[in-house]
């Protein structure tokens, strides 16, 4: 791609306003390589060389190299390094020197373990005739699954998968568990917050299972870069790691290109869509043939820009692009990751379904409608694009808020500040608990299953006792009668444990998609547009006791946003300290969350046309929350300037929440936050920020923790 010219039509066209506030040139990197101290069993030599990947990186060199030595291992390198030999090449030399070693990979989607099995499949090819492997998860045939059971060395599975199929069944996998020899942790950057926390307990009812059957696998996890790689694993698998972060892969050149929308009104400072200059950008780069992956951060933002960037490039070329995002069928969207590995499309347009390391083929050009919440995931974004060829682009555009028009105007923050901290939770006990339950149905507990589970295990265990939940014999606990299949009731992907569905009552109720408990309101209420596939759809119906709504094919001209009403009331004081002529609080809080109305705006243009009032009940939950005084002299002097003293906390409110996630690695949706003139709590001023979570999950904690370094930026 040649940027230089690309860049040259860009502002030349009409749609140039000096969107392009800086360019950040990135030279290409060799690759640095490494001897092994012995050599690899021959028939897997000999595969390298036939693949051309018989040079092995640094960082591929000393994983191997520590796996060998029976260490748990984790790789932090950036996307396109080559993390996958780190852990293919000790799994299958395990499996070569003892026929009967198994491995289980996992992966966070079950679209990037089918992408590794492709992977897999090259590496072993019929060099390697006796190493069986499969995927297991939901669309695995039912005919397929007892042939993996008993035969397979490798399988490979997601942790929805691991935590409701195969540890509650663990008996029927027992020749896997009794043989296994390695679990593989890909993309562990993935886990953090509610997740994280979640997988955490996962694994830790794996560590279990696993020493039920005399097996204690060695751990090999692969991550993109971030501020605390160990930490982070130790904490998650809860075991020691050695940790590799120097990377020897080479990496093509790439122009990163920081795109501002206009302003289109100054004494407001309110800019142009991002939406439609995603759509501008996405479309000039399809129309000349650069094949381009745009991001954006919702479902809903997906089909919109899509849509734009179709009525741009017009009928010649809008088939060329899709839209890919979760809620698809799997079929829909093996479908149209097949056709942007072998050309068939120009381009798509995606949520972070596509933000991990599935190939789909030869991209030379990402674009990011907004920044993403943390340096490693923009990273992460920007490299799906150049994995091959000599040259890349990117572009981030921001977003009208304060953290996206920080990097604006501050690129060089962005480009020499350091990869945030990951957190997880795994004590939280709206998250510990249930894992507790479901290892109690997995086999009975016992006190030594602190070893697993850590300090807060007893205080679990006491806990589900006195609620019913399981029921002390003898030395052990079991789950109480009525407990059935338990696992089946926790949703590891937030802490609701259902979601609602969505059904096209106009063809027979045929179902859509579903939607998470937890944004029901905001996204499936009377009246909302629900986009799917580019289509429209007209929410009729919200039964909250059903948990399902009801939709019609719609063709009106605009989507909707609703509006929502935020209390918060302070449970208990934890933590106070004094911060320069302020003081900062830490404690628990219950947070009461109403949807009252919502907004229509005009497609394209983005126009409000109306908004109509909305009567759902309040939604509330308990969480950690920090909180801090707007110094009195403040105060006074913004009642002397005559300055509106709500709208400034308020805009304090969103900055801080904004800033936030440059210090905790999570999303803007993990965090949440409330701001008043005053609160009936504290007789002040307030600035609350709080996790969006039952429980929490540390990010308040961490914000209460560099509170200065918050202020500051």
């Amino acid at each position: 791609m040649d940027t230089a010219a690309f860049l040259h039509d860009l502002r030349t066209s009409a749609f140039y306003r000096d969107q392009i506030v800086h360019v950040e040139h990135l030279p290409y990197h060799e690759a640095q390589y490494a001897t092994l101290g012995s050599s690899l069993p021959h028939p897997l030599y000999s595969q390298l060389e036939q693949s051309g990947m018989a040079q092995l990186y640094t960082h591929q060199a000393a994983a191997l190299q520590a796996a060998r030595s029976g260490k748990n291992v984790m790789v932090a390198t950036p996307s396109a390094s080559g993390k996958t030999l780190c852990y293919n090449l000790p799994v299958l030399e395990a499996i070569l020197a003892q026929k009967g070693n198994c491995a289980l990979y996992l992966f966070p989607t079950k679209a990037l373990a089918h992408d590794q099995l492709r992977n897999l499949k090259e590496l072993v090819s019929s060099s390697l005739p006796h190493i069986r492997y499969a995927t297991f998860d939901g669309d695995t045939a039912q005919q397929e699954r007892s042939e993996i059971k008993k035969r397979a060395n490798i399988v490979l599975t997601n942790p929805d998968m691991l935590h409701v199929g195969i540890l509650p069944n663990h008996s029927s996998w027992s020749r896997l568990f009794r043989n296994l020899t390695y679990v593989v942790i890909d993309e562990a950057h993935i886990y953090r917050g509610v997740f994280g926390s979640h997988m955490s307990n996962i694994l830790r009812r794996l560590r279990r299972i696993c020493a039920r059957y005399n097996a204690h696998p060695q751990f090999i996890c692969c991550s993109a870069t971030i501020a605390n790689p160990q930490e982070h694993i130790e904490r998650l698998v809860g075991l020691p790691f050695e940790t590799i972060e120097d990377d020897g892969a080479p990496h093509v050149e790439k122009d990163f290109i920081f795109w501002n929308p206009p302003l289109i009104d100054e004494s407001k400072t309110t800019r142009r869509s991002a939406n439609s200059e995603a759509s501008f950008l996405f479309s000039e780069l399809v129309k000349h043939g650069i094949r381009t992956l745009t991001f954006a951060r919702t479902r809903k933002l997906t089909e919109l820009i899509y849509n734009y960037s179709k009525e741009r490039l017009g009928p010649q070329l809008s088939g060329r692009i899709s839209p890919y995002r979760a809620g698809y069928l799997p079929e829909e969207r093996r479908e149209i990751e097949q056709k942007l590995s072998d050309g068939q499309l120009l381009g798509a347009v995606a949520t972070t379904a596509l933000e991990l390391g599935i190939d789909i083929g030869d991209l030379e050009a990402t674009v990011l409608t907004g920044y993403p919440g943390s340096i490693a995931s923009t990273w992460q974004q920007a490299g799906r694009s150049g994995r091959r060829g000599d040259k890349s682009t990117s572009f981030l555009i921001g977003l009208d808020n304060p953290l996206d028009q920080y990097f604006m105007r501050r690129p060089d923050f962005f480009f020499h500040k350091n990869f945030e901290n990951v957190l997880t939770n795994p004590d939280n006990h709206y998250i510990m608990n249930p894992h507790v339950l479901c290892a109690a149905w997995e086999f009975p507990l016992s006190e030594a299953d602190q070893v697993f589970f850590g300090s807060s295990f007893a205080e679990a265990q006491l806990q589900l006792e006195k609620e019913g939940m399981i029921n002390k014999r003898g030395n052990r606990w079991y789950p109480s009668a009525s407990i059935q299949y338990p696992s089946d009731k926790v949703n590891i992907r937030s802490t609701s444990s259902y979601s609602y569905t969505i059904f096209d009552s106009s063809h027979g109720n045929r179902l859509l998609e579903t939607v998470e408990a937890a944004v029901a309101p905001q996204q499936i209420h009377p009246g909302a547009i629900y986009l799917h596939r580019g289509d429209s759809y007209l929410i009729t119906e919200l039964d909250m006791v059903a948990h399902s709504a009801y939709a019609v094919p719609t063709d009106l001209p605009y989507y909707t946003q609703a509006r929502e009403l935020t209390e918060l009331q302070i449970l208990e004081l934890i933590q106070e300290k004094t911060s320069g002529s302020s003081k900062v609080c830490l404690g628990r809080v219950e947070v009461t969350t109403t949807v009252v109305t919502f907004r229509k705006k005009m497609q394209f243009i983005e126009e409000v046309i109306g908004e109509e009032p909305l009567d759902l009940p309040p939604q509330s939950f308990e969480t950690i929350a920090l909180w801090f005084n707007i110094p009195a002299e403040a105060i006074d002097q913004l009642v002397k300037a005559q300055l509106d003293l709500a709208g400034g906390l308020h805009a304090a409110e969103h900055a801080a929440i904004a800033m936030l996630p440059i210090f905790a690695l999570c999303d803007r949706n993990d965090i949440g936050g409330v701001s008043t003139p005053f609160h009936p709590d504290t007789g002040n001023p307030q600035v609350f920020i709080y996790d969006a979570h039952p429980g929490g999950i540390g990010i308040a904690e961490k914000g209460f923790e560099l509170v200065e370094n918050l202020w500051s930026v």
